[in-house]
């Protein structure tokens, strides 16, 4: 499922990026600083850090070395490495951040205490899956009634317990963090057309293209007619993200 980072910039990586810059603002953490960004991927976050941060150092960790790759061509200054954000080993910085991650991670109370020990400052995000993300919310919404059995892969069912400001706070104050704060974050996202939305949905990296990866092409093409009927018949096809953000301190 996170074999392809170009897969995943079409399908959501261009997406991560506006909220980052949102995110970043909010931190307002001052420059010369180090950072350490857990769940890197295509290095949509490490980059952005860069750009907004005037960061002293950028580090990026990642389980999947297709996307540390891809990370590696794009974002030029920082340093990327694999790593698991439940042992982050001997490292230690100013601030970590990790954007859209902790809905993927096994054991969420665990990589948030790593986090806590190797930072002094610690910052999160994550898709709203339930009702804020509204692109994966429509595709699982059509999924669902051509094949009742994705609901045990609709991601607002599978991490409504993580990706909402309550649970996020409750994980970062069980952390021992301090001066702990949540809010929403919301960036349009506006498809060219049809085409632009649905094609990522094809590629298989992320949640929803991974399921729709296994499906005969017949239900597939069936959950794509279906979106094409709910959506503008020509483009742009305007819709609005929401994630969720958290930060704290030691």
């Amino acid at each position: 499922m996170w074999d392809g980072g170009d897969a995943y910039e079409r399908y959501v990586g261009r997406w991560s990026r506006p909220v980052a810059v949102e995110f970043l603002k909010w931190l307002d953490v001052p420059p010369g600083r180090t950072w350490l960004d857990v769940g890197c991927g295509t290095g949509a976050l490490s980059e952005t850090v860069l750009a907004h941060a005037e960061p002293a150092s950028v580090t990026g960790v990642d389980p999947s070395a297709a996307f540390l790759e891809l990370a590696r061509q794009r974002v030029s200054g920082a340093t990327f490495e694999l790593g698991n954000a439940m042992d982050l080993g001997d490292r230690a910085v100013d601030v970590v951040v990790s954007g859209l991650v902790l809905t993927f991670v096994p054991d969420v109370p665990r990589a948030v205490a790593e986090f806590a020990r190797v930072g002094a400052y610690v910052g999160s995000y994550l898709w709203d899956y339930t009702s804020g993300m509204q692109m994966m919310r429509l595709f699982w919404d059509a999924a669902k009634d051509v094949d009742p059995a994705a609901a045990s892969e609709d991601e607002g069912l599978r991490f409504g317990e993580v990706s909402a400001p309550d649970p996020l706070r409750m994980f970062w104050r069980d952390a021992g963090l301090r001066d702990v704060e949540a809010r929403a974050i919301v960036v349009p996202t506006v498809f060219r057309d049809f085409d632009d939305f649905w094609n990522p949905f094809e590629g298989g990296t992320g949640a929803a293209p991974a399921y729709a990866a296994t499906l005969p092409a017949e239900q597939r093409g069936a959950i794509r007619d279906l979106l094409r009927s709910r959506l503008p018949q020509a483009g742009p096809i305007e819709l609005t993200a929401r994630a969720w953000a958290v930060r704290g301190s030691r």
